[in-house]
Order: C-alpha cells, then sequence, then structure tokens
C-alpha cells in the first residue's frame, strides 16, 4: 500500500477500514464524537478558498473527505449504510435536481418546480434548516423560509423601524434591569439586523465576517503602533486608541 505512486478512493475506503480495526483512536470514534471535526474542516475548507491556495485547499477537501468516509465506515459496521449508499443517494439526488439536463425540463422553469416540489415534501417550512447552523446564517435561513410563504416585510422602511422598535425594547429592559428579557431583546435586535441583511440581498454571516476582519486589522493597526511608540495597549487612553483606529480605517479607504 505504501509503495503506489498513486492512491485512489478504494484506498482512501481500505485504510478506513484498517483504521477502524487497529488504530485505538480511531476504534473509539462515534458519530457524535466527530461532530465538532465536520464543522472545523468545513470552515478550515472556507479559509483555504479565502487565501486562494490551491495546495491548501486541496488538503482542506481531503480532510473535509475523510471525515464523510469516517461517518460511512461506522454506519457500515452498525449496519445502517456504506459509502457507496451515500454516493447513489448523492447521484440520484442530482439527477433528480437536474430534470433541464437529465430530463426534458426547460432551465427556466427548473428552480420554480424545484422549490414547489420541496415546500411539498416538508412537514414543516423550516425542515432541513440545520440547527447547527451559525446563528446569523441560520436566521436569514429560516426568514427566507418564511417569506416564500408571504410572512414578509412589504418595503425596507418596515424593516428599519422593526429594528427601531427592538433598539426601544431593549432599552426598556436595561431600565428595569431585567436580565432574561436583555437577552432576548438583544436576540430580537440580531435577528432584525438579519432581516436587513436579507432584505436588501446580503448574507449576513458573510457580513459579519468580514466585519471581524476589519476589526482585526485595525486593531492589529493600533497594537503595531503603540509598540513603535513604546507604550502599552493598556496604558493607552480610549482617545489615542481612537485615533489610531480611524487611521487605520482611513488608510484601509485609500487602499
Amino acid at each position: 500500500m505504501r509503495d503506489k505512486k498513486r492512491y485512489t478512493f478504494e484506498d482512501l475506503i481500505k485504510v478506513m477500514e484498517e483504521l477502524r480495526k487497529k488504530c485505538p483512536w480511531d476504534r473509539e470514534q462515534t458519530h457524535e464524537s466527530l461532530k465538532k471535526y465536520l464543522i472545523e474542516e468545513a470552515y478550515e475548507v472556507l479559509d483555504a478558498i479565502d487565501s486562494k491556495d490551491d495546495e491548501k485547499l486541496k488538503e482542506e477537501l481531503g480532510d473535509l473527505l475523510l471525515q464523510v468516509v469516517f461517518h460511512s465506515q461506522i454506519a457500515k459496521e452498525r449496519g445502517a449504510f456504506d459509502i457507496n449508499d451515500v454516493i447513489d443517494t448523492l447521484v440520484r439526488k442530482l439527477i433528480e435536481r437536474h430534470p433541464h439536463v437529465f430530463g426534458n425540463e426547460k432551465p427556466e422553469e427548473v428552480l420554480k418546480n424545484w422549490e414547489k416540489k420541496k415546500m411539498e415534501k416538508r412537514k414543516s417550512i423550516f425542515e432541513g434548516v440545520p440547527k447547527h447552523l451559525p446563528a446569523l446564517m441560520r436566521s436569514q435561513k429560516l426568514q427566507d423560509r418564511a417569506s416564500q410563504v408571504g410572512f414578509d416585510f412589504e418595503n425596507i422602511n418596515q424593516v428599519f423601524e422593526k429594528i427601531e422598535e427592538e433598539i426601544q425594547e431593549l432599552k426598556e429592559s436595561l431600565e428595569k434591569n431585567d436580565r432574561e428579557n436583555i437577552k432576548h431583546e438583544i436576540g430580537d435586535i440580531l435577528t432584525a439586523v438579519v432581516e436587513l441583511a436579507r432584505f436588501v440581498g446580503v448574507d449576513a454571516e458573510e457580513a459579519l465576517q468580514e466585519a471581524n476582519e476589519r476589526f482585526i486589522r485595525r486593531f492589529s493597526y493600533i497594537e503595531k503602533k503603540a509598540k513603535e511608540m513604546g507604550k502599552r495597549l493598556e496604558d493607552m487612553s480610549l482617545e489615542e486608541m481612537d485615533r489610531l483606529w480611524l487611521e487605520a480605517k482611513s488608510l484601509e479607504e485609500k487602499g
């Protein structure tokens, strides 16, 4: 096995079977214990895509594929299904979802009919929205689903009014020092902001991730300047840090 010039998918399956038999760590794993690794690997793929590093992307896609093969092997040992069943289900789904390629349906009719078919199969409009999605992403998907049946704002002004309403309710909770309701109202504000993002066609999760990166870049600039001045961040005034923050922002905007 070690002397092969190029390994195949079949080799991967065989290696996984051996690991489950002979490696103590791999043998102990369950669907539940592997959940965190599946999420981590998916996010590492996203980082590789953002880095535009093909070698890194190739490696991370392999790590993600390992999780699929790992779960499939555990399921095979339980007598539930194996990797070939996973592939069979996937291929059938792809064929079903692309009748304009594998059938006679016109391309412009596909999306409309597909959404209709999915709605007919669901017991609830929220069925199929994973609970483990990042909260912003899940919120946007839930709101997308609700909008498909007419539960939506009519115009953007209504969205702004909703945000202002939720902010006012938060202020009232803060005045009463109602800790549980404060959490509740902050959640409502976040939901309303996600609704605004959805309404103007912006992905809320991506928007916040980009904002996170801007925050890191600008604060890193403050750290760098503090070192150049021989100062500790803890000893700097808020006014000094704000000035450097605006300086970093200005440099970004100038490109």
